[in-house]
């Protein structure tokens, strides 16, 4: 669970997530914040990873995802800390995970009312129909970051995990796909932030997707990275919320 300045809404998100779902291990990484979200997070229950300066959402995925390899976890699931993924759907995610290395818990695939408009809609659509042909099933939603890994995918993150914004779900994505790893949806709902202020705003996050588009095709031209990846072994399960 990356977070950044969350004091405000993350214990509540915490101890949601944990009396919700048994039997997870959950670990908060604190990328950087001025506020007092590392302390509000351990005092709901939560395992915190404090990172000194602030990195970003793909850097403290990077240092989540390390730490679950490291760790010997064989699934982790990422999510938000804003309270928008419903951890009553943490397991639906997972699920797809017997099916692809990479699940994306979606929006727009007829669950739910989640919606957007404007630039940002046709960006997403447009990502959306590209990934779509690359991963060889349908996606409706690549910019989600409610989803899971398995360890072949962790491992690819921990090697190959941008992090510019947005490199968290679009650049990432890409970058395991043309590695050789597979990807699946599962329809969730989304709630609206549960408090706290965003770190980018609605103007800002449709520059970013315009911006992601160009990046996208950039990033195809580049050879395909194909490293080896290992087979899964049988160790301890993370639901560990980035």
């Amino acid at each position: 669970m990356p977070a950044w300045n969350e004091a405000a809404v993350i214990g509540d998100t915490v101890r949601e997530l944990l009396s919700t779902v048994e039997g997870v291990d959950l670990l908060v990484v604190d990328d950087g914040s001025s506020d007092e979200t590392a302390a509000a997070a351990r005092d709901a229950g939560a395992a915190v990873m404090v990172l000194p300066f602030n990195l970003g959402v793909g850097g403290a995925l990077r240092a989540g995802f390390k730490y679950a390899w490291e760790n010997g976890y064989d699934r982790a699931i990422q999510v938000d800390a804003d309270g928008q993924h419903e951890p009553s759907q943490i397991h639906a995610v997972l699920a797809g995970l017997d099916q692809a290395d990479i699940s994306i818990g979606a929006r727009f695939s007829g669950v739910g009312d989640y919606s957007v408009g404007g630039p940002r809609r046709w960006a997403m659509s447009l990502l959306a129909a590209v990934f779509s042909r690359v991963a060889r099933t349908r996606l409706t939603d690549i910019t989600s970051g409610f989803r899971a890994a398995n360890r072949r995918a962790i491992l690819q993150y921990t090697r190959h995990y941008p992090a510019e914004y947005l490199g968290d779900t679009v650049d990432s994505l890409m970058t395991a796909l043309r590695a050789g790893l597979t990807v699946v949806q599962v329809p969730v709902a989304m709630r609206p932030r549960q408090g706290g202020e965003p770190s980018h705003s609605p103007v800002k996050a449709a520059i970013y997707l315009v911006r992601s588009v160009f990046a996208l095709f950039i990033a195809m031209t580049r050879a395909k990275n194909r490293v080896p990846l290992p087979t899964l072994g049988s160790a301890p399960e993370l639901e560990a919320t980035h």
